[in-house]
């Protein structure tokens, strides 16, 4: 299925951050609007698109180009009447568009999941489906929202200002080709607008509802819907299997970080290197045992756990998401764990002895730490399939902030022996929960 994505208007409303750029150009988060859509409908599977430019169309399709850098095919329609409404950018595009398609608008974020329920439904031949949400979040501006009164799962009426209403229009449609002719119909009756077509579908019974359960999207017509867009996926990067520390101290900061570096060339490797480093610096560190030091090596290795989040967020919001950058990261983790445990070991023993002791308890903190990290990539899986949050989780973030107090109280022995004990009891739990399940 084609994706028709509108890009053709000014934008007006964002004047104050685009300068003299057009709209869909505006960047958020590394990306522009209308890359964030494509990048989308990518990941939920669209491959062909269809772009309508007018206002300084130019610029968009230099950006943009013929869409093989993001995986894609992009066909470009020009609408010289862009002052016109968006009604008219759709009817443009009625000669290259010959089966059923999804519209979208440029200026709109959303989830791949969105896209493809709505793509994957099969409504009938002459029937549009528009996706609608029933509970707008608070951040949806109601009164330049496009409003829809709902009844028995169809569209009945849908317009801005309506009095009357019970959802909301979230500018995804699936539409067959006679929409073409409806548009038609409606600017030649002197309404240019989408919602003025799609009241004409809704008054023959061909505009039925698909109904968000739960899925993100805003519309970005203003400066404050645009931060508020930044704040909202920034806030989404918490994963369901992050741990307490994780999500509640290390994300509080590492999202910070990531909302600058996605505005650099920089790439989720190279954050993962850099994280590595750090952790290999902090080994150094922690095998001199002077305590200062080990105090240091400590705090540097929460650094670089810190950072070591900031990979994946990044690759996530500019959908650099890989099996091989994810493969690559915990790769390095585990060598950067097994250096830090070695660290530990070798430094306590160099400043306080201890013998056999200090030896036995590095080797079953660094086996530990290992199986923590390898038990918990099939554990993971299985409690993300049954709920959305695991409980209470020994996980990388919690052992990495134990060797930041263990070396602020200079108790690296204790910390060793700790290690040992709880890594290896979690992963033992772990495989008690797994047989069950």
């Amino acid at each position: 299925m084609k994706a028709l994505v509108i890009a053709a208007g000014m934008g007006s409303r964002l004047s104050p951050v685009r300068s003299d750029r057009p709209k869909p150009l505006v960047r958020l988060l590394g990306l522009s609007l209308i890359e964030r859509v494509i990048l989308t409908a990518r990941d939920a599977s669209i491959r062909e698109f269809v772009v309508v430019v007018g206002y300084r169309g130019s610029m968009i399709k230099e950006e943009l180009g013929d869409g093989s850098r993001y995986g894609v095919e992009i066909t470009y329609v020009e609408n010289e009447e862009w002052r016109r409404g968006n009604a008219v950018s759709v009817l443009k595009a009625r000669d290259v568009l010959k089966e059923r398609f999804l519209l979208l608008m440029s200026d709109h974020v959303f989830e791949p999941s969105v896209l493809r329920d709505i793509s994957g439904l099969q409504p009938d031949d002459e029937e549009c489906l528009i996706a609608v949400d029933r509970h707008p979040a608070g951040y949806v501006d109601m009164d330049d929202a496009t409003r829809v009164m709902l009844e028995d799962g169809r569209v009945v009426r849908i317009g801005k200002g309506l009095p009357e209403y019970n959802a909301v229009d979230c500018g995804i449609f699936s539409c067959p080709v006679s929409l073409f002719n409806v548009l038609e119909e409606s600017v030649a009756g002197g309404d240019e607008t989408l919602s003025g077509a799609m009241q004409r579908l809704a008054d023959r019974g061909k505009l039925r509802a698909h109904e968000l359960e739960g899925g993100f999207w805003i519309d970005i017509d203003t400066e404050d819907a645009l931060k508020k867009a930044e704040d909202l996926l920034s806030s989404r990067l918490v994963k369901p299997t992050d741990g307490f520390i994780s999500r509640y101290l290390n994300r509080t900061v590492s999202t910070r970080i990531s909302r600058l570096l996605v505005k650099t060339p920089i790439k989720p490797d190279a954050i993962s290197f850099t994280a590595f480093v750090l952790s290999l610096l902090a080994a150094l560190l922690l095998s001199h045992g002077d305590y200062i030091a080990v105090l240091a090596g400590g705090i540097l290795v929460q650094v670089s756990s810190i950072l070591d989040g900031c990979d994946g967020e990044v690759a996530r919001l500019k959908f650099q998401q890989s099996d091989y950058g994810a493969w690559f990261d915990s790769v390095l983790d585990r060598y950067a764990d097994a250096a830090v445990i070695l660290g530990l070991t070798y430094g306590w023993w160099v400043s306080h002895g201890g013998g056999p002791m200090t030896w036995i308890a590095g080797y079953l903190a660094l086996t530990g730490s290992l199986m923590n990290s390898y038990t918990a990539i099939k554990y993971d899986s299985i409690i993300s399939r049954k709920r959305k949050r695991p409980g209470w989780r020994f996980g990388r973030d919690t052992r990495s902030f134990l060797v930041m107090l263990g070396a602020v109280f200079n108790q690296l022995f204790c910390l060793l022996v700790a290690l040992a004990i709880v890594a290896n009891l979690v992963s033992i739990r772990r495989l008690c929960v797994l047989r069950r399940a």
